[in-house]
């Protein structure tokens, strides 16, 4: 528990440190109330889409067909999924899924707290339901709902207008008919009609129970068989022997049994439609029997009919094909209102998937699925069903034709595994390009992962759902704030993966072979932003690797920062990459004049542990200068000085947010770097209005102007460095013009001037 606590305060801090709850009492609340009921076991599963279940574990029907069996179809198109109860919904699972489905979820303040963060992420949020339960001037309808206590029928009222809240917060809709499209649009911009299907285990089932009515058919026919050849005084043994099989005793003289299955007593109104045709039919044909299953108020007018009325509780509902099966004739009668519209067709399903035929109200989506006459019978009045009754107990042959074509109907369009790829493209229309920066660890901190950083800053301004995975182990954290984004952080290792990347970006050669490993990316780019094989002494194996990696093993498309790192891609490896410039934060790097009356300060920045940075050259420079006159800073994020550096001030992993103010405390940068993609330090000295001494190289010499914006010299000629140093400080004129010229540079590489190039490398 207190890690749930620890892990959730850390989420809801990061999160309110971008911005996005505007009343943050109402967030802590939220997970408060999340840390005391706990999470779910696949929270850290990323995955393409999280459906929220709003319905009670007592009222498992819709669900199942509005979760289960939408996740079903969307697996059989490789479309990842996962679900959660909603009162156990925790909002760091908004870091885990690129779409949220709410399924008739009432508002509550946490839940719109989470739509809140997801759309902020640029995550899609969609509502579904299959019944107008989302306004009081739909269920207001339901006669039922007019013979309920007052505080029942408020309480019922309220949540009713609780889902209608949701509702309108979300993107879009999805629903199971035309009537409910109609009617969602008017409250939310977008819906899609996915109707209710059969799953694979209800195929399974209604597969079974035709077996087992086929088998008790085949004894019923040998036994007709038999009763021909033998004499009449078997009779009796042979009605024993057939009591059990089916009903009745032959084809002929068995009884005919109608089958009415209530969902609640809400369809009160709807079974009192047929009431007179239903008594009918049993005046006139006593071997009608009539199956009540579910919840309803039995008519006064049945009671004549005991003996021919049978009245069933709910049944399971992997008993019901079972049961189903066991039926000559489904009833499914429909009180024509617009909330009886919007209802879905699952009676008409269910009963086709064991071949029984079914009569049904001319209504909403009947009309829309049922074939008349062929895969079902419409009716509108009383002598409709009265006709249909008395038609299909009179000819079996009919009942069975109208069966099988209804039976062959729905296993082709109304099962889960053969109706999915509509959902699967609606699904991937909706969803937000998202795109993935693979990252070495955030606790270490490079000029690299920072640049990583602007790019997944830029394009979440973009609109794109930018999330990091993060290869240390160590690292707990799952939200990252960089510049006011906060980022879902997802682990190699830690979490497991099954969602499909649109695009993954590795970032250092340590990171590529993810995108070799992890198959469901779209495209894959390498952002190089240095050569780094030259990072490595001979014979050290990583050197090879790092080499290996500008010849990847899968196809990958080559990003860079930098035009000397375009060149030896090309040269070298034969990869053509696209390149945008690299940029700085200029709001975050306030310039000011230097006074160079008193004592100056020179600022070496740079890991003295890596060879190639050439701080030691730095520190041979700083040697020659008096210290009177000149104070020197070392800034370093991982390195520890040398014991023979002179040092006045070492400033060791100083946060990103704390470097511009150490720029802006010092007068000239010294910058020995032999290799670097891009010299970032310069630019960044040169934003705060500072001066910069340094060696050239094809990472500095892209935006570095000797004399210009900058004053270069030779590597190795210590005497050439003290004399640009002294330039600086005794030439008021030069100053003058470094200075303009720096900002100027700084300027027309900000990211706000440069996004829309940054942005076309991964979205061109």
């Amino acid at each position: 528990m207190k890690d749930v606590k620890k892990l959730a305060g850390k989420a809801m801090k990061t999160l309110r440190e971008e911005g996005v709850l505007a009343v943050t009492d109402k967030a802590k609340r939220f997970v408060n109330n999340q840390m005391k009921i706990g999470k779910t076991k696949k929270e850290g599963v990323f995955c393409d889409v999280l459906f929220i279940n709003g319905c009670a574990p007592s009222v498992p029907h819709p669900s199942r067909y509005r979760v289960s069996h939408q996740r079903e179809q969307l697996l059989a198109h490789n479309i990842s999924s996962n679900e959660v109860y909603y009162e156990k919904l925790d909002l760091t699972m908004v870091c885990f899924y690129r779409v949220f489905i709410f399924f008739r979820c009432p508002h509550t303040e946490g839940i719109e707290t989470f739509i809140e963060v997801a759309k902020r992420l640029n995550k899609k949020v969609l509502f579904d339901v299959d019944d107008l339960v989302i306004d009081t001037k739909y269920t207001d309808q339901i006669p039922y709902l007019n013979c309920i206590w007052r505080d029942e029928r408020e309480l019922y009222d309220q949540g009713v207008r609780r889902m209608g809240r949701t509702l309108r917060l979300c993107d879009g809709a999805i629903t199971t008919t035309k009537r409910l499209k109609t009617e969602l649009e008017n409250y939310v911009p977008k819906v899609f009609i996915n109707r209710n299907t059969a799953s694979e285990e209800m195929v399974y089932l209604s597969e079974k129970a035709l077996n087992e009515v086929n088998k008790l058919s085949g004894k019923l026919s040998k036994a007709d068989k038999t009763f021909k050849e033998t004499m009449k005084d078997k009779v009796a043994v042979l009605n024993r022997a057939l009591r059990d099989v089916v009903y009745g005793k032959t084809a002929e003289e068995r009884s005919i049994h109608l089958g009415y299955f209530s969902g609640s007593l809400t369809h009160n109104q709807d079974f009192w439609l047929i009431i007179s045709p239903l008594c009918q039919v049993l005046k006139d044909y006593p071997q009608v029997k009539l199956h009540l299953v579910g919840e309803l108020n039995l008519p006064t007018r049945l009671k004549e009919f005991h003996q021919q009325v049978e009245v069933h509780p709910f049944i399971d509902w992997k008993k019901l094909p079972s049961f189903i099966a066991r039926m000559d004739i489904n009833l499914a009668p429909l009180a024509a209102s617009i909330f009886n519209e919007a209802k879905s067709e699952n009676k008409w399903v269910e009963a086709a998937l064991v071949k029984v035929p079914t009569i049904a109200g001319k209504v909403g989506a009947f009309v829309e699925m049922i074939k008349p006459g062929e895969t079902g019978i419409l009716c509108e009045s009383e002598e409709d069903w009265h006709r249909a009754l008395v038609t299909l107990i009179e000819e079996p042959a009919k009942r069975d034709e109208i069966g099988k074509k209804a039976y062959q109907y729905c296993m082709e369009h109304c099962v889960t595994i053969y109706t999915g790829l509509a959902l699967a493209r609606f699904i991937k229309e909706i969803m937000v390009t998202n795109i993935a920066f693979v990252i070495p660890s955030l606790k270490k901190m490079s000029g690299g992962v920072r640049i990583a950083l602007e790019h997944a800053v830029l394009l979440r301004k973009a609109g794109v759902d930018v999330a990091l995975i993060e290869l240390d182990v160590s690292d707990v954290m799952e939200v990252y704030v960089y510049r006011g984004c906060a980022f879902p952080v997802l682990k190699k290792y830690s979490n497991k993966m099954e969602g499909r990347f649109d695009k993954v970006v590795a970032t250092m050669w340590t990171t590529t072979r993810f995108l070799a490993e992890y198959p469901n990316i779209g495209t894959r780019y390498y952002l190089v932003q240095n050569f780094e094989t030259d990072f490595y002494p001979a014979k050290e194996d990583k050197r090879i690797l790092a080499n290996a990696s500008y010849s990847p093993p899968v196809a990958m498309e080559f990003l860079t920062i930098s035009k000397w790192c375009k060149q030896w891609l090309w040269e070298k490896f034969g990869q053509e990459a696209r390149y945008a410039p690299n940029g700085i934060n200029k709001a975050g790097y306030a310039d000011e004049k230097r006074d160079f009356t008193g004592k100056i300060r020179i600022l070496i920045e740079g890991d003295c542990s890596v060879a190639y940075k050439n701080v030691d050259e730095a520190f041979a420079v700083v040697k020659q200068l008096d210290p009177h006159k000149f104070e020197i800073w070392y800034m370093s994020y991982n390195a520890t000085i040398k014991s023979y550096y002179h040092v006045d001030r070492f400033l060791n992993q100083v946060p990103y947010e704390g470097v511009s103010s150490v720029y802006r405390q010092c007068h000239i940068l010294l910058k020995t770097s032999l290799l670097e993609s891009f010299s970032l330090p310069p630019l960044e000295m040169m934003a705060t209005g500072g001066f910069v001494v340094a060696v050239p190289n094809s990472g500095n010499q892209e935006y570095l102007v000797h004399e210009e914006n900058c004053l270069f010299y030779p590597q190795g000629d210590i005497e050439a460095a003290v004399q640009a140093i002294d330039r600086i400080c005794s030439e008021e004129e030069l100053r003058d013009k470094l200075y303009q010229q720096g900002i100027e540079t700084a300027m027309q590489r900000d990211w706000e001037r440069i996004k829309d190039e940054v942005v076309s490398l991964y979205l061109p």
